[in-house]
């Protein structure tokens, strides 16, 4: 990956998932965003960024781009994707909600033949604290430091930042995995990633209901993760065989046990693992001093 304040960065398409304030924070925060593409608008300027017709335009210009920030039509996300993977750009964010499943496995099955790395859809993406904001996570929750987050949530993620930040604790890496039915990277390559992070000392994972991931992930930790883990699911008070329409999952009960994907599966699991699972945003700090020290 790269993830430093001198990688280029490119938004496709500026529909409702992104706004003007977006990409003024990102420049702020010393994101190097180059251009925008958004078929039609070549030669015009959206929010400071001189826009192109397409993506083979941007890299004649400025040379290899390092990351695509996603922003079209859920509809639009897998041609805009394949669009980039073409022109050998290796990292994809993706903060457009609600991209058909099938699309989405059509672009997994091409990320993993290219090596491409893709996190969403559903996303606010990647904020490496001090260093380059890759999406739309507030910064101000955020100050440098040694601590990962990992996360299916969106807004959780910046309440966990923040609790971190004012308890003295600084980050590492933030980065929203997304919470669709299928999203690209998942809660194992982000553990392993960071896990081997030379800048990371501890991992909060986040989970919430909906699907298993938090279960293998916790089978994961058990088997391969060296570093110390905070979990919180939230969700836990969630009445019983109610689905969080909002992370896309609703699909992905239908015949399954009907403690599939829910909070209480979660934390069973997490507990097996022997993970500390905060009750509350306000616990994880806690319980990362006594991991830490």
């Amino acid at each position: 990956m790269n993830l430093t304040p001198d990688s280029k960065v490119l938004i496709q398409g500026f529909c409702e998932f992104i706004s003007g304030t977006h990409v003024a924070q990102m420049k702020a925060y010393g994101t190097n965003l180059v251009a925008g593409v958004n078929p039609g608008c070549g030669g015009q300027e959206l929010h400071g960024l001189p826009v192109f017709d397409l993506v083979e335009e941007v890299i004649e210009q400025f040379g290899v781009i390092d990351t695509t920030i996603i922003c079209v039509d859920p509809y639009d996300v897998l041609d805009a994707a394949l669009e980039a993977i073409a022109s050998h750009i290796r990292q994809i964010i993706i903060i457009t909600a609600g991209v058909p499943p099938l699309d989405m496995v059509q672009l997994l099955r091409k990320a993993e033949a290219c090596e491409t790395l893709v996190v969403g859809p559903n996303s606010p993406g990647i904020i490496v604290p001090g260093k380059i904001l890759l999406g739309t996570q507030p910064s101000e929750f955020y100050t440098p430091g040694r601590v990962g987050i990992v996360s299916r949530s969106s807004t959780l993620t910046y309440e966990i930042a923040y609790e971190l930040t004012k308890a003295g604790l600084g980050q590492s890496i933030s980065v929203s995995i997304g919470s669709d039915a299928i999203v690209g990277s998942s809660f194992l390559q982000w553990l392993q990633i960071l896990d081997e992070d030379e800048t990371t000392e501890a991992i909060v994972l986040v989970g919430q209901p909906g699907g298993g991931s938090e279960e293998v992930a916790a089978r994961y930790i058990t088997e391969a993760i060296d570093k110390p883990v905070i979990a919180y699911i939230a969700g836990r008070l969630a009445p019983p065989g109610k689905t969080w329409r909002q992370t896309g999952t609703l699909a992905t009960v239908i015949g399954r046990d009907p403690n599939f994907g829910t909070a209480q599966s979660k934390l069973a699991a997490l507990k097996e693992a022997e993970v500390p699972v905060a009750e509350r945003p306000s616990q994880i700090p806690e319980l990362l001093r006594k991991e830490i020290n």
